[in-house]
């Protein structure tokens, strides 16, 4: 019987065991250039099978939050470089979560002040994080009213995680990607209704809508090859105001057309994000998203996420629901969560009021058993 401590194949990397580190945002690069203290972080846990970064902004115009990480000056590619170096030698494997926020971001976070882009010029219910230059303290605001982006600027949005995905491989060193196109950013957003009004090739029908996507997957594949790609999906989440008409319908479809291009795995939040697994107003169908994929000939590693313990991980992975499991916070205060989870020990509780920003404290000083 398979188990989750088992080694697996995802793609082009190899995994010693089937547990996952989630991507999580810490806000603790100033500047958006990764630091020393970064190293340590992730290096404390290199024993995951698989490490996604924490959301790692492609562009100046991608940041929604203050002290997170980029991926498009030199001085945040060696900085990365140094971070996957940690990673490796510690024998880890680490690919970057490649993140556009797009309407999630207030102008302040944006180059010259400008408004954040979206599909449609809809305000989004929600918030992001920004520091207050005078006190040094960070703090939620709403966000901004967005743009709607022109259709001949999104070549350029794709073109950018192109790059992105290439510098990430070649030159900070990281094993592979994953696109972040869930929970409500630019992806998200152009998938789903609620935030996608167009009328143009990218609005209105499902394949009109799930465009952006696939061309952007596409271009990252071209450029570094489908065995070093994943993506990140959230068919149903409310997380940060996003809504969708019909979510089985487009989510089959996606994974459907994604299926051809030889990816490593595909990233499944299911339900609500950091809430429950299943949303009575928001039911939806997981198996028969993956049988989707499956049928279409989709051979990627089927990774899941979201409020998952130990006996629903073993669970999954032993009744072949899923191929790899991964925590979120859980691994923020447990560095050798893979230990634990195998010898069935107790789990450090984590800190909540140090998830986002800060120093060391609530970081990188949870012990290990």
């Amino acid at each position: 019987m398979t188990s989750l401590f088992d080694p697996i194949d995802a793609g082009d990397l190899r995994l010693p065991n089937r547990i996952a580190m989630a991507p999580l945002t810490r806000n603790r690069a100033p500047g958006a250039v990764p630091t020393e203290q970064m190293q340590t972080y992730y290096a404390q846990r290199a024993t995951a099978g698989l490490l996604i970064s924490e959301g790692t902004a492609i562009s100046a115009q991608a940041q929604g939050y203050a002290d997170v990480p980029g991926l498009y000056g030199e001085d945040q590619l060696q900085a990365w470089k140094k971070v996957t170096d940690a990673v490796h030698a510690k024998g880890g494997r680490i690919v970057t979560q490649l993140w556009h926020v797009g309407r999630i971001s207030h102008h302040v976070l944006q180059p010259e002040n400008q408004a954040p882009v979206a599909p449609s010029a809809i305000t989004a219910k929600s918030k992001t994080y920004v520091i207050d230059h005078g006190t040094q303290q960070g703090h939620f605001v709403p966000t901004s009213a967005p743009r709607a982006l022109r259709q001949d600027e999104l070549p350029g949005i794709v073109h950018s995680f192109a790059v992105a995905a290439r510098e990430a491989v070649k030159t900070a060193g990281f094993d592979g990607v994953e696109l972040h196109s869930a929970n409500g950013y630019l992806l998200d957003q152009f998938l789903k209704t609620g935030a996608n009004q167009r009328k143009d090739d990218y609005g209105g029908s499902i394949e009109n809508r799930a465009r952006l996507v696939l061309e952007c997957v596409r271009a990252v594949v071209d450029e570094i090859g489908g065995g070093k790609v994943g993506i990140r999906i959230s068919p149903v989440t409310p997380a940060n105001d996003i809504v969708d008409d019909d979510p089985q319908a487009l989510f089959e479809y996606l994974v459907r057309q994604l299926a051809p291009l030889g990816l490593a795995f595909i990233h499944v939040i299911e339900g609500s994000t950091g809430g429950p697994r299943e949303l009575p107003d928001r039911p939806f169908d997981y198996h028969a998203l993956k049988q989707a994929y499956r049928t279409a000939g989709g051979k990627g590693v089927w990774m899941v996420n979201n409020g998952y313990d130990r006996n629903l991980a073993i669970k999954a992975v032993e009744s072949g629901y899923a191929d790899v499991v991964a925590f979120g916070k859980a691994y923020i205060s447990n560095p050798d969560l893979v230990h634990r989870l195998h010898d069935n020990l107790p789990l450090n509780a984590w800190n909540s009021a140090r998830f986002y920003g800060g120093g060391a404290d609530g970081y990188t000083d949870y012990p290990t058993v």
